[in-house]
């Protein structure tokens, strides 16, 4: 953050979106994204799953849907190395995007009714399945899609959804030093 500012400064017409606090990041997931899911699923959800990197998407979409449907169960993903959300310490981790290490501005804490903590060998596993599957995404991604299918097996929820929040090309080398 450091540098990004010094660079600001530096720079004419710069700016720093500042996602950890910014007000518009989870209010952009409940104009949009939120109404997209909402649209696409018919309202036919019954719970839904997303990692908590800037706590944007899993704010704004989850304030989205429990206004339309207040019983829909809503599933934090952090990683297990750094169960920050859970009361424990924040430590290095590998699924990048989510478990910041600190709780962020934009954060709905009330918005969740779960945290589900995510192994690093997990998350892996999983984007590399998919990848297999033909959805190139990232490990955040396979830390959602892991605790959805965590969460489908109590058989409690019909329709859970979750989101693929990144691509994995940007980690094409974790992925090879992964395998190798």
């Amino acid at each position: 953050i450091e540098k990004a500012e010094s660079l600001a400064r530096e720079l004419n017409n710069s700016y720093i979106p500042y996602q950890f606090e910014n007000p518009a990041n989870p209010e952009i997931h409940y104009k949009t994204t939120g109404p997209e899911i909402w649209q696409a699923m018919h309202g036919q959800i019954d719970a839904f799953v997303a990692g908590v990197g800037t706590g944007g998407s899993i704010s704004g979409i989850g304030k989205y849907i429990k206004e339309q449907k207040s019983n829909i169960h809503i599933v934090a993903v952090e990683p297990y190395d750094s169960p920050v959300l859970s009361g424990g310490n924040t430590s290095l981790h590998k699924i990048q995007g989510i478990g910041a290490g600190f709780i962020p501005k934009t954060l709905n804490t009330t918005i969740y009714n779960e945290i589900m903590t995510v192994q690093n060998e997990e998350a892996y596993q999983m984007s590399l399945l998919l990848a297999k599957k033909g959805i190139l995404c990232g490990i955040s991604s396979g830390a959602n899609v892991f605790a959805s299918l965590k969460l489908a097996k109590r058989n409690q929820y019909q329709n859970i959804v979750t989101i693929i929040c990144d691509t994995g090309e940007r980690y094409l080398n974790n992925f090879i030093e992964y395998t190798s």
